[in-house]
């Protein structure tokens, strides 16, 4: 083996390249996904807003606050990111306590920490935070994990969803379990067990019922039979499928969408959007946005199969599960085909902290694409 130089220090990939962005660890596809789809999702709110600069602004700074989020997290080797899991998840879980015991309540929830300087949503964290540990810990084992890990980590991912249900924030817990089941999966379980898991969901539902609130169960409800209260709770999906189909193949064009500018659609700015998307753009517009979609998953899901390590690929492809899960809860609430859980348009809707999260997630994804580690030579 004399001759030979090993090293298991991670190596800057860009030591080789040029450019600013290398430089900066910046991964240039999925970097120009990210501007396309948020300048898009600008014009959007702009015209779902009625022309409104003050929410463009506030969406500015935030996507600014983002993608500053998204290069410096970009900077930090995988290596560190891996060291730092079970502390930044161990803090998570601290400041959820909190938010149960001192959090700020507003719409019936309990949901945001105030530090006097800045004012946050803790469980939004988690969307990173625990793919990040699942990924540290079952990278210290061998893989496929046996039944004892397994039940490990879905402890992990059982006490920030109980936490973050408790708020109630059932949108919020749905894509954190997403993303711990998402970081089992990757790490290679079998599909017996993963049929067994949906299973004993299955069998729990009649106990999620009885500890759902009143809200959301009404929801639940007005999921299966909208026309059962049109003028009260299920406003929001019937006018929400009307603007779609209104839409149709090519859309009334940008601005001039009746729905949403004559205040039928409500929500439209937010959780909503998709839906003056659709009576705006038609089919087409529709189709172009899910085709860029699918591009920055498409380069995430490539970023992991070329990590070089368990934890960077299972974290890789986590992340960039839980940005379709996104995609298609939201645009699944928003024609009828699943319940209303408050998720966001990922980059289009009108929101802070769930928005930073997923540039952050970017971040970590073009770390572990443009840290490499040294290959023998």
């Amino acid at each position: 083996m004399r001759g030979r130089n090993y090293t298991t220090f991670y190596e800057s990939q860009p030591a080789q390249a040029s450019g600013l962005l290398a430089w900066l660890h910046i991964d240039l596809p999925l970097l120009t996904g990210l501007l396309i789809l948020s300048g898009v999702g600008l014009s959007i709110l702009y015209s779902a807003g009625d022309k409104e600069m003050i929410l463009l602004q506030k969406q500015l700074i935030r996507l600014g606050f983002g993608f500053t989020a998204m290069i410096v997290l970009a900077q930090i080797h995988p290596a560190n990111l891996r060291r730092w899991s079970p502390f930044l998840y161990a803090a998570g879980v601290l400041m959820l306590i909190m938010v149960i015991l001192f959090g700020e309540l507003g719409k019936g929830a309990q949901r945001w920490l105030d530090l006097g300087v800045l004012r946050f949503q803790p469980s939004e964290m988690f969307k990173l935070t625990l793919p990040m540990l699942i990924a540290w810990y079952l990278a210290e084992h061998r893989l496929p994990p046996n039944p004892s890990r397994l039940i490990i980590a879905g402890l992990f991912t059982l006490i920030p969803v109980l936490l973050i249900a408790k708020q109630p924030d059932l949108g919020t817990a749905l894509l954190v379990a997403t993303a711990g089941t998402f970081a089992l999966f990757l790490a290679g379980i079998s599909w017996r067990v993963i049929s067994a898991i949906g299973l004993l969901m299955a069998a729990l539902g009649p106990v999620a019922w009885y500890f759902m609130h009143d809200y959301q169960r009404q929801r639940v409800l007005t999921f299966l039979n909208p026309e059962s209260d049109p003028l009260g709770t299920g406003y929001h999906i019937i006018q929400s499928k009307i603007a779609i189909g209104s839409g149709g193949i090519s859309g009334k064009g940008w601005l001039n969408g009746t729905q949403s500018h004559l205040e039928f659609l409500p929500e439209r700015h937010t959780d909503f959007i998709f839906a003056v998307i659709s009576e705006e753009f038609g089919l087409v517009g529709v189709l172009a946005l899910l085709s860029l979609y699918l591009f920055i998953i498409m380069r995430g899901l490539y970023i992991a199969t070329q990590a070089q390590d368990t934890f960077g690929r299972i974290l890789a492809g986590s992340l960039s599960l839980v940005f379709f899960v996104y995609l298609f809860v939201n645009a699944g609430m928003v024609t009828g085909l699943l319940p209303v859980v408050g998720v966001p348009l990922p980059l289009i809707s009108y929101g802070g902290t769930s928005l930073v999260t997923i540039l952050a997630s970017f971040g970590m994804l073009m770390s572990i694409h443009t840290h490499k580690k040294l290959l023998p030579t």
